[in-house]
């Protein structure tokens, strides 16, 4: 920002924003621009296909195929789901969990919703019902986490939260891991207090050797692939160019980092310009 004198906004191809200094580039009148949203639909179409790995026991009855088996019988045998009126609990309700909604409505689930930064007038759209943590994770038979990183949000869910869940519940992340106390989370399911889980974020990536999730037989284990697909990469620049175009033009658009900027008036002046100049 120091050496483009004449930047104004910047564009990030990812939703993140760890590597802007946001509030920086307000005092210099810059706007920021992210692709929030991106990978919106990867990763709630991978969401769903976790949970259905895991209580189905879809990935284990593979492997044991291809090592040879015919495996019949896993830890939750007994206690298989259908999906249909079981009770969903989004931990978060941005972009992906109100994807994570829709897509949900034709499994014809029971939908409940966790989030602080939110009304209720947002969930009742999606048939859902907003209710604080504890209500949530005692109540749900699938969780999954679709909440945001930050130093407050730092192992939201923890011992006591997973304590809550049933034994025949499941925990899905395919957030960020480090929303989740894993210590107290691989505690459950070496215990079997839970039915099983699905993650595909760890602290540490990529999970190393020795790890003791991988000793576990209730859990799926990916490789941080829930975003990963060309669809996604291909929606980041054009979102990016969508929102500063629509930026220049005055519109109201998503993923503005610091939309305090549109009340600067040195960023408004040029703003006006650019959108003559451009023919906006």
């Amino acid at each position: 920002m120091d050496v483009f004198e004449r930047l104004r906004i910047i564009g990030v191809v990812r939703a993140g924003m760890e590597n802007i200094d946001v509030e920086a580039a307000t005092k210099r009148g810059i706007a920021v621009v992210n692709a929030a949203g991106r990978n919106a639909d990867a990763v709630s179409d991978f969401t769903i296909g976790m949970m259905l790995s895991e209580a189905r026991n879809i990935a284990r009855a593979h492997h044991s195929i291809m090592n040879g088996g015919w495996q019949l019988n896993f830890s939750n045998s007994a206690t298989v789901p259908d999906m249909r009126n079981k009770t969903v609990g989004l931990f978060g309700f941005g972009y992906i969990g109100k994807l994570m909604a829709e897509k949900l409505a034709g499994f014809h689930v029971k939908l409940l919703v966790f989030d602080p930064y939110i009304s209720e007038d947002v969930v009742e759209p999606f048939g859902g019902r907003l209710v604080d943590k504890e209500t949530l994770f005692s109540e749900s038979d699938f969780i999954s986490i679709h909440a945001r990183l930050t130093p407050e949000s730092r192992h939201a869910v923890g011992k006591s939260e997973i304590s809550l869940m049933k034994s025949t519940a499941y925990f899905i992340n395919t957030a960020r891991a480090g929303l989740v106390d894993y210590e107290a989370l691989y505690e459950a399911l070496e215990k079997h207090k839970i039915a099983g889980a699905a993650l595909d974020v760890f602290e540490e990536e990529p999970l190393t050797e020795n790890s003791a999730f991988r000793k576990l037989d209730n859990v799926t284990l990916t490789t941080h692939r829930a975003g990963a697909t060309l669809d996604a990469a291909l929606n980041s620049p054009r979102l990016v160019f969508e929102r500063i175009q629509n930026l220049i033009r005055g519109k109201e658009i998503t993923g503005l980092a610091n939309p305090e900027i549109l009340n600067n008036e040195s960023f408004e002046e040029w703003r006006k310009k650019a959108k003559l100049y451009l023919n906006l």
